[in-house]
This record gives structure tokens, C-alpha cells and sequence, in this order.
């Protein structure tokens, strides 16, 4: 379906990132809606994540702000999946809150329950800290920052695995935020690289804790 104002041609490249063990990142697309439904029919999804998504319209709606920041050039969400079986949902991984003045984004991500355990969440991360680094390296991108709930333990250890040391803790601000919020960072790399092995343990439903913004 093509929408009024939206870019014809991909300033981003072919928005497809190969990542390791043949997990692969695409866009996603409208016929994902009733994959985004089972997903967040999850107990896990529902614990962790702060925004949630309710029925055919309102995952139509989520689909259709991963395409709108697309088009605006400041969210970029992949469907993750893995090659030759891209039509099987695995999670979601998101670079949003692009600020390119203060060189900065944030990173967050869930996974489909089938998926845990498997080390969905850390290649995924892994590899779209590659691509946000290497897109935007010209435009200034200098560091990435991934928030999440004090008690999501498993999340802080997907994020330390991926090269995104503990860097702060934000106070609880109830009703929305009953708990402290870590924030992980990683910096920019002084020339490319690839991202440190990730560890197939720790695996967590996403990130959803302290300021972070919906998922």
C-alpha cells in the first residue's frame, strides 16, 4: 500500500540486516499484523513492556507508526526473523529517538515467546547497533542507550553481553514507573567493527522500564 508523502526511494539501503546465526532484520509489513497480536497477547509482553497493543486496530495502528518513523527518519523498527523463514515472527528491534544534534538514539527490543532462549534477543541487538552505527557514523551518531526496569534482570544482561555497560539509574516515578530504571550505554566505536559475541543466555520478553518510551 503506498501512503501520501512517503519517500520513494531508501536513503537507508536496502533496510535488510543480516545478523549472526542467520537471524535476519526486515521491515515490517502490513500482512505482520496478526503476528504483532500473538505477540503481545503474551504475560511476558504485558509485564515488561510500557506500551501495549489491543486488538486488529491497534496493531494496525503499531504498524503503522514503525512505518511513519521510517518516513520521518527517526524510529527505525525491524521485524526480526531468520533467512528463509521471514514470514516467522521472532521479535522486534528498534532504533527510535534518533537526535542527531546531541549524536544520540535509543535502542529497545522484544522477543516472541517460541523465540526465547535462543539468543534472539542479543543477536538482534547485536546487529542493529552495527547498522545504526554504521548508517548514521557521518551524521554524528556517537552513542546508543538501552533502558529498562531495575528488576528486568535478564534484559541487563542481554544489554551487557552486547557491549552496553550499566551507565546510570533514574528514580522511580510512580504510577507509570514503580521502579528504578537502568540505563546501558555504548559509545560509538573509534573505527568499524562488529559487535562483541553474544551469549545465547539471559534472554528477556523486552525492555520497557524507567523514561523508556513505548516498545
Amino acid at each position: 500500500m503506498k501512503h501520501e508523502g512517503e519517500m520513494r526511494m531508501d536513503p537507508y539501503g536496502e533496510s535488510t540486516v543480516n545478523g549472526p546465526g542467520g537471524l535476519r532484520l526486515r521491515r515490517w509489513r502490513e500482512e505482520d499484523l496478526p503476528a504483532v497480536l500473538r505477540a503481545y497477547e503474551d504475560p511476558a509482553m504485558r509485564r515488561w513492556l510500557a506500551i501495549q497493543v489491543s486488538g486488529a486496530d491497534g496493531a494496525a495502528d503499531w504498524l503503522e507508526e514503525q512505518r511513519r518513523g521510517w518516513a520521518a527518519g527517526t524510529r527505525f523498527a525491524f521485524a526480526v526473523t531468520e533467512s528463509g523463514r521471514e514470514d516467522e515472527l521472532l521479535g522486534n528491534v528498534v532504533m527510535k529517538q534518533l537526535d542527531l544534534v546531541n549524536g544520540q538514539a535509543e535502542m529497545g527490543y522484544w522477543t516472541t515467546a517460541p523465540a526465547r532462549g535462543r539468543g534472539v534477543a542479543s543477536r538482534a541487538l547485536a546487529a542493529l547497533t552495527d547498522w545504526a552505527f554504521t548508517t548514521f557514523a557521518e551524521q554524528g551518531l556517537m552513542s546508543l542507550e538501552l533502558l529498562h526496569q531495575v528488576d528486568n534482570v535478564a534484559s541487563c544482561r542481554v544489554a551487557e553481553k552486547c557491549g552496553y555497560p550499566l551507565a546510570r539509574v533514574i528514580p522511580a516515578l510512580p504510577p507509570d514507573y514503580p521502579l528504578d530504571g537502568h540505563v546501558h550505554m555504548r559509545e560509538a566505536p573509534a573505527a568499524a567493527k562488529v559487535s562483541p559475541p553474544a551469549d545465547r543466555r539471559g534472554e528477556a520478553a523486552g525492555t520497557g522500564g524507567g523514561r523508556a518510551s513505548g516498545r
